[in-house]
């Protein structure tokens, strides 16, 4: 009988991840691949919590956490991988455009954080957020 006979037919295949890796052995076992699955979707939900809460936080790097809780995902749930390598790819993309426009590339990137220092200025010059804690009756 072949090795790969013990492999649960609903473990995916296509994901990362060798047939005889850790990883394998805990999808295979029934119990213990449903606690493995439910650990890594809470796992990845917290990085993608955490990014959407430093988008409303003070604080940078919105971005890192949610596409880290989004690899995390995609480690064990085949709409992730999909998703991810989506994400994946337009990166790719982006990133060989900015390599053949460097000028051009560095130019929108100034004024982007240009834009974002001012907007983060006018925020606090203009108290905009005890403003609008007032507005809807909170402050």
């Amino acid at each position: 009988m072949p090795s790969t006979s013990r492999t649960r037919p609903d473990v995916p295949s296509d994901l990362p991840g060798e047939p005889s890796g850790f990883r394998h052995r805990m999808r295979s076992k029934p119990g213990i691949g449903h606690a493995w699955r439910f650990g890594v979707f809470l796992v990845g939900l917290l990085f993608i919590l955490s990014g959407f809460a430093l988008a409303v936080l003070p604080g940078p790097l919105t971005i890192p956490p949610v596409l880290f809780g989004l690899w995390i995902w995609s480690t064990e749930f085949r709409w992730a991988h999909r998703l991810f390598h989506k994400f994946r790819v337009k990166g790719e993309e982006a990133w060989h455009h900015a390599k053949r426009r460097p000028v051009s590339s560095a130019v929108l990137t100034v004024l982007g954080l240009a834009a974002a220092a001012a907007a983060i200025w006018a925020v606090n010059h203009f108290n905009l957020v005890n403003s609008g804690k007032e507005l809807v009756g909170l402050g």
